[in-house]
């Protein structure tokens, strides 16, 4: 027989449907996830509860020793990660629970507008009346092909005639306009830096002492 790990199972099934849960596992084990599943709910109920008193309300509600309630404890918290994914599903749980609660005691009494309208809402939330939604093929994927081009046209955008010739114009004309431009060679100031400033030659000299 396999070996089943109760916190992996508790990972995957700690809000599957009891009849489910007996079809896959073992009694021993269905019988831990379901105890997990009512002290998970408690600890829900009671985030600011010690350790101590989920050990008591486990032991008083199930009749189990402290040793193997410290371990559902360990369990539980393990699970915490998981809290916001798991009360999500466990809303969903209560939810589907409450709903087929309804349908069933509106079936006893053969109340057909209440039943109707509990199948409605289950299936609704269930989303039962929409396909399974297929997987992308991104093998199948062909990539975008993408070409450098200097022409405009691609974006909708009408060439300009003669585009070369009138960028050459544009260059003439303003390098005409801007003929007082010249280019000069650097030289070195022509100051009296000793009479503008007396200790010159000692701020240079401390200078290149701290650029070596």
């Amino acid at each position: 027989m396999a070996q089943h790990n109760t916190l992996d199972v508790c990972r995957v099934d700690l809000f599957t449907a009891e009849d489910e849960l007996r079809q896959r596992y073992p009694e021993v084990i269905v019988a831990r996830v379901l105890r997990i599943r009512d002290e998970y709910n408690w600890f829900l109920a009671n985030p600011d509860a010690k350790d101590r008193q989920f050990v008591e309300q486990a032991v008083s509600r199930h009749g189990i020793s402290k040793v193997l309630a410290y371990s559902d404890l360990a369990i539980v918290k393990a699970l915490l990660p998981h809290l916001a994914q798991a009360s999500r599903d466990f809303h969903r749980y209560r939810y589907n629970e409450m709903i087929l609660e309804t349908f069933q005691m509106a079936k006893k009494r053969k109340d057909t507008k209440t039943m109707e309208k509990a199948a409605s809402s289950y299936a609704k939330f269930n989303r039962v009346d929409l396909e399974d939604e297929q997987a992308v093929p991104y093998d199948l994927i062909v990539v975008q092909p993408f070409t450098a081009t200097a022409d405009p046209t691609v974006l909708g955008i009408k060439p300009i005639p003669n585009i070369q010739e009138r960028i050459n114009a544009l260059i003439k004309k303003y390098q005409a306009e801007n003929i007082d431009i010249e280019d000069i060679e650097f030289e070195e100031p022509d100051l009296e830096m000793k009479s503008l400033m007396p200790n010159y030659d000692d701020e240079e000299t401390a200078g290149e002492e701290n650029i070596l």
